[in-house]
């Protein structure tokens, strides 16, 4: 079987978990420094809060924004349902909107048509590890007096015009989660150069609730170990050479992949993260049925959109591209271990060679 994906893990990991046991200071301490400084080096911001994963990371700094019951803020339906799950769970509303057809990404136009007097924020996903246009959508933002958050919990390795995501939004949230391009096996991060959003962040990460205006923000914990930390700093220190692979293998697919697909685009300004490599067919089962019958690892993200979820069904209008979208993408392994000889037969699966 070859796995679509899995932590890429080696001895460097196992000796920094082992350096902080035998400290004995196994809470957030001197690694989860550490982590923050690196982070903050990496993705080119003042402030690093690490914090126990993606969506508490989201949910705190609505939390520092004052955010919540009587609020709406924008979302893409194609994402994982922690980004509309964390608005729901500060009190406020999520409004879902339509995607780029394209970049998988929100649609500038259909989050202008979503505006109302109660939206605060926007929350532009990087999905797949493709920037969302954070241009079009900071100057809506700026236009219409809202937030714009950035969703980064894809976009590790990312940038659009050359600066980092995770860098353009009021503050970002990534996810450090054991399959993300950087792990710490569960763990999350919010970037910002705001330093009051960081103070309050810090703060609530560590149950010291915190008045932000008038309301009184109930604080948690939500605090990192060193343990997770120490792996996350290996994990940074190797995030170049990893991306390196995704690119490469990456770069490979767009030449070997038959018509019969659609491959990711990428936007002249971007440059994708590929935490997946996910290719459009109208044909998704067939596709499918080739790739299980070669054994070959795949995942589909999403098959169901937020807004047709339970949860959500009743939230939204109909999301033509969204929906459209998700009945036909499919990701393929481009894990930065994945072999020639595997990615081969990865490619000869797809292109229905040998049937």
């Amino acid at each position: 079987m070859i796995e679509h994906n899995h932590p890429i893990l080696d001895v460097a990991e196992e000796e920094a978990v082992i350096r902080v046991l035998r400290s004995r200071h196994l809470a957030q301490g001197a690694e989860v420094a550490g982590l923050e400084s690196d982070f903050a080096a990496r993705v080119g911001v003042s402030h690093s809060v690490a914090v126990a994963n993606g969506t508490v990371a989201i949910e705190i700094g609505l939390q520092s924004l004052g955010i919540g019951p009587g609020d709406e803020v924008v979302v893409p339906s194609l994402s994982f349902i922690a980004t509309a799950n964390a608005v729901r769970r500060v009190g406020a509303t999520p409004v879902f909107a339509d995607i780029d057809p394209k970049t998988y990404c929100l649609s500038a136009a259909s989050v202008e048509s979503r505006v109302t007097s109660r939206t605060r924020a926007i929350i532009a996903v990087h999905l797949y590890g493709h920037p969302a246009d954070v241009d079009v959508l900071g100057a809506l933002c700026d236009e219409s007096g809202l937030v714009l958050i950035e969703d980064s919990a894809q976009g590790l390795g990312a940038s659009w015009r050359g600066k980092s995501v995770g860098s353009h939004g009021r503050f970002a949230t990534f996810s450090l989660y054991a399959t993300k391009n950087a792990t710490t096996g569960e763990g999350g991060v919010i970037t910002t150069d705001d330093p009051e959003i960081a103070e309050r962040a810090r703060s609530l990460r560590s149950h010291q609730s915190r008045f932000v205006g008038r309301s009184l923000q109930v604080a948690t914990n939500a605090r990192m170990t060193d343990l997770q930390a120490a792996i996350g700093r290996v994990q940074l220190s190797k995030l170049d050479w990893m991306q390196e692979g995704r690119h490469r293998l990456a770069a490979v697919y767009e030449r070997y992949l038959g018509p019969d697909v659609t491959t990711p685009y990428v936007a002249p300004e971007a440059v994708h993260g590929y935490h997946q490599y996910t290719i459009r067919t109208p044909d998704r089962e067939s596709l499918i049925g080739r790739l299980e019958a070669a054994g070959v690892g795949y995942a589909i993200y999403y098959p169901t959109p937020i807004h047709l979820t339970e949860t959500y069904v009743a939230a939204n209008d109909r999301l033509p591209e969204t929906e459209t979208v998700s009945n036909e993408v499919v990701s393929l392994p481009i894990r930065p271990d994945l072999t020639d000889e595997e990615q081969g037969a990865v490619i000869a699966a797809v292109n229905g060679e040998g049937e």
